[in-house]
């Protein structure tokens, strides 16, 4: 089969990853890119071995010699870039978190299934042998009966903010925030796991954009935040944020064993710690761990990029990762409303408040 072509959308770090990525992988090239200048298309595609630059989406969009576009733009506009690119009958990878809300997610997603070509979100922690290492040890802890999810990592961007400058990753314009930049992964991971829960109680920090010149009908953005996740059996503390750093691994504990991860982010480090024996009617606390050991095959997202390129051969293979991914995209955005609802964030694309 001829390498599936792809044009970017974007030209920050995460778009270098994701070409790192291609280059490591089999059956996907670039020939593309797109900027709003396209001196700035050229000047930043060419040393990447891009041969084609665009400064008009219509134009990518139309373009024959393209069939997949990666869409890094800023969070709000996600969704507009990639309904055009599935309008043409592009294949699309969107970066995380793939829309505003869980509405938006679907919509792309009923106009990717009609027009036949695949959408997937970047989301790199939830693909490849690192997260099925750690789906497939949940057996061995007994009954899960809690777990905690947690990302937590110092933003250069908040001093920018405090200091009164508005950037993308904190404007409700923009469907910035900590929840919808890092708190994602933890809310993917979960998802990916165990689907949807039943009940969502949330809480989070808040910062008054419209004091520094943010535009006062979406006013509030969610700096970092808490979620009780409720599945009936056991519960999920989500815990996120971009104003300090966190160093507690996450941990999924069961009746058995509690599995330790290093960071649910980007696991690398993980453990079965199975508590243990003692004579006494309590634990001691103390346990016997077993690394579980797994290779991190080459760049941040290597195994996503290699799942999209199966996604997009059509095979049945790929057509059940495109659902399986899908429907923990839709998982998540239906939390993460129910998040932001609870701690007051909304943005544009959520539409006007009820009257």
């Amino acid at each position: 089969m001829k390498p599936l072509r792809v044009a970017t959308i974007g030209t920050g770090i995460v778009v270098d990853w994701f070409l790192d990525a291609v280059s490591q992988t089999e059956g996907i090239e670039l020939v593309g890119a797109y900027s709003r200048s396209l001196e700035k298309a050229r000047a930043w595609g060419e040393p990447r071995g891009a041969r084609l630059f665009f400064d008009d989406l219509d134009e990518l969009a139309a373009c024959a010699e393209i069939d997949a576009v990666y869409v890094a733009s800023p969070n709000a506009l996600h969704i507009p870039n990639a309904n055009v690119m599935l309008e043409a009958g592009k294949h699309v990878l969107a970066e995380k978190a793939l829309a505003s809300n869980a509405r938006e997610a679907a919509e792309a997603f009923a106009l990717a299934h009609e027009k036949g070509v695949v959408l997937m979100e970047a989301m790199r922690n939830v693909h490849g042998p690192v997260f099925d290492t750690i789906r497939d040890a949940l057996p061995q802890l007994g009954e899960v009966r809690s777990a905690t999810l947690r990302f937590s990592k110092v933003s250069s961007r908040v001093p920018a903010l405090m200091a009164g400058r508005l950037t993308n990753t904190f404007d409700p314009c923009m469907s910035g925030g900590g929840l919808m930049d890092i708190g994602v992964y933890c809310v993917s991971a979960m998802t990916a796991l165990w689907g949807a829960p039943q009940r969502v109680a949330a809480m989070g920090t808040t910062f008054d954009v419209s004091t520094i010149g943010g535009d006062p009908r979406w006013p509030l953005v969610e700096l970092g935040g808490e979620a009780l996740c409720d599945y009936g059996d056991f519960v999920v503390n989500l815990s996120w944020g971009k104003v300090g750093d966190n160093h507690v691994p996450s941990q999924i504990m069961g009746t058995e064993a509690t599995l330790v991860i290093d960071s649910i982010s980007t696991p690398q480090h993980v453990e079965v710690v199975r508590p243990a024996q003692t004579d006494g009617g309590y634990g001691s606390g103390a346990g016997e761990a077993t690394l579980l050991g797994f290779p991190m095959d080459g760049s941040l997202m290597t195994a996503e990029v290699a799942d999209f390129v199966t996604a997009c051969s059509g095979s049945s293979a790929g057509q059940e990762l495109a659902q399986r991914y899908e429907r923990i995209s839709l998982d998540a955005l239906s939390v993460m409303d129910h998040i932001r609802q609870q701690i007051g964030t909304r943005f544009p694309a959520d539409g006007p408040l009820a009257q």
